[in-house]
């Protein structure tokens, strides 16, 4: 048994493919309250959070430990379905709320 973190959750595909190879999720965030309230019918986990309180810049990571730690990351800002404005536009500096995690609770594994 294995224990995940899931950051920018949806509606919880990576949730789906854990836990079904036996992970426990101990943490997962998700913005979207639409979304974050099926990742609650589907799998009882709260995730209505947002990782830039979670997960500061210069503070306290409140993210438990994990040894697997997965992000449905936002890539608009990097691909052409976007505006490609990468680390200009918001959603592209949530990268470093990730980093922040990784740093402080070093998973084995990541996935993005």
């Amino acid at each position: 048994m294995f224990t995940f973190a899931d950051a920018f959750a949806g509606i919880g595909g990576f949730h789906t493919a854990l836990s079904g190879l036996g992970g426990n999720c101990v943490w997962a965030c998700e913005n979207d309250a639409a979304a974050a309230a099926t990742y609650w019918n589907n799998w009882k986990v709260e995730a209505f959070r947002d990782i830039t309180v979670e997960a500061p810049a210069d503070g306290l990571v409140s993210v438990p430990p994990h040894d697997v730690f997965t992000a449905g990351f936002p890539c608009q800002p990097f691909s052409k379905s976007g505006q490609q404005r990468g680390m200009e536009e918001a959603r592209g500096t949530l990268f470093y709320n990730v980093a922040r995690v990784l740093e402080t609770q070093k998973p084995s594994v990541v996935i993005l």
